[in-house]
């Protein structure tokens, strides 16, 4: 299997287990501070991430070098969570999920900015399909809503978070200096950790850790373990691999993955409406896989 393959192949994987944290995530934003869960998200995360280069590849001496990568990186990430909860406290799951496939548009703009990758015409039009259709789903195809721009708060204050989740994609490249995925995620983690137990010390010590519902617990593990440490490797492993606009590409799948997983958890589908801006969020992502193969095809130089 190519680079270019595995790449792909990671964000199939991540797409999936994302999701679940918008559904998963809706059911316990509520009842626990978002700073005190991230932290404890990425602590847990920090763990395993760090058992797991011990594992594989080791820490090496030479991945501390400039620690202040880990910080820059691991202070996009922490916001991106924090934001992200804070907004799914009013947000739909889906609504949410829509948010976040706003990303790659964001992604190419960074992508370009800070290493110069050029986003084609075709490229281009597919993020403009994947735009329309995630500004579809936020609307809750409601054009009244659209041209009165009534959008929620919940949406507004995650978008911002998605800013944030959008520079860290191409900052991934930029810094890495040959540290395996694993290693440099631990890094991260445990810079991200440090932040977050720093700015929501407070809302630390003021959570009742003992008697939280069972769905936290479950949600939590879930976070920390799936949609963090799993899933933060597979978005590096990636980010090695593809171009920072197409890595994000893959974000196009979440509102279908989450209204599966809404589905699944025993929640209402949404409006048949709603579900037509999920399928040209879809019909986005293939564009750009078409774009890839075509690309690999006519130039066989890896990207």
């Amino acid at each position: 299997m190519s680079p270019q393959a595995q790449g792909h192949l990671a964000m199939l994987v991540f797409s999936a287990l994302v999701a679940g944290s918008f559904s998963l995530g809706s059911l316990v934003a509520n009842q626990i501070a978002p700073e005190a869960l991230t932290a404890v998200r990425f602590l847990i995360a920090s763990v395993v991430i760090g058992v797991t280069a011990l594992m594989t590849t080791g820490l090496p001496r030479n991945a501390a070098q400039a620690p202040w990568r880990y910080l820059v990186l691991g202070g996009l990430f922490a916001a991106y969570f924090v934001l992200m909860f804070h907004g799914l406290k009013t947000a739909p799951p889906v609504s949410a999920a829509a948010v976040f496939t706003l990303t790659p548009v964001m992604s190419a703009m960074a992508g370009w900015v800070l290493l110069r990758q050029i986003t084609t015409p075709r490229m281009a039009l597919a993020l403009t399909v994947g735009a329309v259709g995630a500004l579809w789903v936020i609307f809750r195809a409601d054009w009244q809503a659209f041209t009165a721009f009534q959008i929620g708060g919940g949406e507004i204050i995650y978008f911002w978070g998605c800013i944030a989740h959008a520079i860290y994609t191409p900052m991934v490249r930029k810094l890495n200096r040959g540290e395996p995925a694993v290693v440099f995620s631990f890094g991260t983690m445990v810079a991200g950790c440090i932040l977050l137990t720093l700015y929501g010390w407070s809302d630390i010590r003021a959570t009742d850790w003992v008697n939280l519902p069972l769905i936290v617990w479950v949600g939590l593990l879930y976070l920390s373990i799936f949609a963090t440490a799993v899933s933060f490797v597979l978005v590096q492993f990636a980010t090695l691999r593809l171009p920072s606009a197409k890595v994000m590409a893959y974000t196009y799948l979440t509102p279908s993955w989450v209204i599966l997983w809404e589905i699944g958890l025993g929640q209402q589908p949404p409006p048949l409406l709603v579900v037509v801006g999920a399928i040209l969020t879809v019909v986005a992502l293939v564009l750009l896989l078409k774009t890839e193969e075509q690309r690999r095809t006519t130039n066989p130089v890896p990207e």
